[in-house]
């Protein structure tokens, strides 16, 4: 079946190639173990076991965009439920086994995917709620056992301890039952049916007044820095004019002089947000003449007073696709109390972002209309000379509001 000068692969793939790479070493094991397979290997490195039948084991992570081109004759994959999604990333799970799949054809090689379940959706989840029992594709086996049954050297005690734990983490790592406390929080057609294509941010208007949310960071670790603003139409929709972002690592106060800069621009003189870092957070905006408050909801709030707004199309997006995913990637927990939390998926993922954009579109969308000042009655309070009268509010409810 292979062409001259071809060589067929059993690839092996992973989140990474750290994780590709133990499927290597168990093959390369069973090899070691046996002098007839042993006999056949004609070189080694880190990544590749090359066999006298031009057959090379070789590992790779899992790009669909490094996938093809190849002839194999197997393909392993693992941990294929903690894959990102379409929802989440934009090297889904499901383009990834849509890039071997094609390699497999001339040879009609197996792909053997094995993994943990996690949550009810994927790839994964697809193929098991699809094909798994009698009455799935004869072609497609879908294997599900316990950890004990596949190992039983595995000490029931041990799994007994993690079921008392954590009972939902522990039921799908050891009982190999998927998770049903994770459900996604929003879809992703609902999100991107609320993006204003091609505006990425809309310019102040003097007629306008502004909100705005801060999602604070130190600078260093993971967490981005990120601020937007946003405002409540006419018509009583939640529009969103600005996003900024500053990842680490970054200078806070050099970022605060840039987000203050900007929320001038808008005449916004109060910005909401959480409780993390406090005086270290106030105290910098309140040198350039801004309030930092702390939010009244939680983040979990925020989302879940956040969702009718996106599913019933009451907000609009700017065009970020950054946004799109952090939104679509975020996870609806049930805690043991019953009490719902909104978060991002543990690992690498952030939600900074999407907490600037969602507290600051509740908060517009909500309470009263932030004060509308206009650009002169702002010089004129920046004024030394002017009268205290002017600040007390039987004069200030002059203004426009």
């Amino acid at each position: 079946m292979l062409a001259k000068g071809e060589r067929g692969l059993v690839l092996c793939v992973g989140p990474d190639v750290r994780q590709s790479k133990i499927t290597r070493d168990y093959i390369e094991g069973c090899f070691d173990a046996s002098p007839v397979m042993a006999s056949m290997v004609r070189g080694r490195t880190t990544d590749t076991i090359e066999l006298s039948n031009r057959i090379s084991i070789e590992v790779r992570s899992a790009s669909f965009r490094r996938l093809r081109g190849v002839t194999c004759v197997a393909v392993v994959a693992t941990e294929a439920a903690f894959w990102y999604t379409d929802e989440t990333s934009g090297n889904p799970d499901t383009e990834i086994l849509q890039a071997v799949r094609p390699s497999l054809a001339t040879t009609g090689g197996p792909l053997i995917i094995i993994t943990s379940p996690y949550a009810r959706r994927g790839e994964v989840w697809n193929i098991y709620r699809q094909h798994y029992g009698p009455d799935g594709d004869p072609l497609i086996l879908v294997a599900q056992g316990a950890s004990r049954v596949f190992n039983e050297t595995l000490s029931p005690a041990f799994v007994e301890r993690a079921l008392s734990r954590d009972p939902a983490a522990a039921t799908a790592e050891y009982l190999a039952i998927f998770r049903s406390d994770l459900e996604s929080f929003v879809a992703r057609e609902a999100v991107e049916a609320c993006v204003a294509l091609g505006v990425r941010e809309r310019a102040p208007m003097t007629s306008v007044g502004y909100s705005a949310f801060l999602d604070p960071a130190g600078g260093s670790g993971g967490d981005s820095m990120t601020m937007a603003i946003g405002h409540r139409s006419k018509d009583g929709r939640g529009m969103l004019d600005v996003i900024r972002e500053a990842k680490p690592p970054f200078s806070p106060q050099a970022v605060v002089d840039e987000f203050a800069a900007m929320l001038k621009q808008y005449r916004v003189h109060r910005v909401l947000g959480d409780h993390w870092g406090g005086e270290f957070v106030k105290q910098p905006f309140r040198l350039h003449g801004i309030s930092y408050q702390v939010a009244d909801r939680p983040k979990s709030d925020i989302y879940r007073d956040g969702l009718p707004l996106i599913n019933s199309g009451r907000i609009e997006l700017l065009d970020s696709p950054r946004l799109v995913s952090q939104l679509c990637a975020l996870e609806r927990r049930v805690a043991r109390s019953g009490k719902d939390s909104i978060d991002h998926p543990p690992g690498s993922f952030h939600d900074d972002v999407a907490n600037a954009v969602m507290g600051v579109l509740v908060t517009a969308t909500s309470g009263p209309q932030p004060m509308r000042i206009t650009d002169a009655a702002l010089r004129r309070l920046s004024m030394p000379s002017v009268p205290a009268t002017f600040l007390q509010p039987s004069f200030r409810n002059r203004f426009r509001y």
